[in-house]
């Protein structure tokens, strides 16, 4: 009896010019993805690892689907495989969902060989990721702060002269909490607050200033604050 020792190419479904062009165009689709990403990135919390995570998970998902191919078995497995692996990493911005998720269908697109498609999607949706920046659609143009002012605790009401004070500098204005701090020697008042047009928060400060016996006050709009 003759034994067969020789390797059977389970590869018969695709060539090697196809894995090449998948791996290839998933590279280059996953690189503008990346850049546009970068481009329009706006907050602090920008990460190099996440934009070559974007670019690795795009060949990969390409890789996958090349694998998977017409299979049922494979994919079957392949959700088996893949179901003991735990992300615990938080995504900390939701637009960053989304940039995965392009990849990954970009990836999907090259695997399965509609390479127009890839292409074509991935033009026109990061385009559209670049007209949202350049243009800043939906963004909400009203900005309220956080004023947060402390008051010595002491038999005197501090509330009616901040109120005074918020009422030249504010549209509207709203006393969500107080709290006593330092051990109960200072109170701190926090206040929402609109202010109007043409007023900067270091003015606030400084009128607020006035009335706390030195004590700390504190604007914050968004990302900036103003603290003295």
């Amino acid at each position: 009896m003759e034994l067969d020792f020789g390797i059977t190419d389970l590869s018969g479904t695709f060539s090697v010019l196809d894995v090449t062009v998948a791996l290839a165009l998933a590279f280059a689709a996953s690189l503008v993805v990346a850049w546009t990403y970068r481009a329009t990135h706006r907050n602090i919390s920008y990460s190099q690892s996440y934009v070559h995570t974007l670019i690795i998970l795009g060949m990969l998902i390409a890789l996958i689907m090349l694998v998977v191919g017409s299979n049922i078995a494979r994919a079957f497995a392949l959700v088996g495989a893949l179901s003991v692996v735990r992300f615990r990493n938080a995504i900390k911005e939701t637009r960053d969902v989304g940039f995965i998720f392009l990849v990954m269908a970009i990836g999907m697109a090259c695997g399965t060989r509609f390479y127009a498609l890839a292409a074509i999607a991935t033009v026109l949706i990061c385009t559209v990721v670049l007209l949202m920046h350049k243009f800043n659609w939906f963004a909400l143009q009203v900005q309220r702060q956080v004023v947060k002012i402390q008051v010595p605790a002491d038999d005197y009401d501090y509330g009616p002269s901040v109120d005074d004070v918020l009422l030249r500098y504010a549209d509207e204005h709203e006393l969500i909490s107080t709290e006593a701090v330092r051990g109960g020697i200072i109170l701190e008042m926090a206040y929402t607050t609109r202010l109007r047009k043409n007023v900067k928060p270091a003015e606030l400060v400084q009128a607020l200033r006035g009335l706390n016996a030195g004590q700390k006050v504190a604007v914050l709009t968004g990302y900036d604050q103003t603290d003295l």
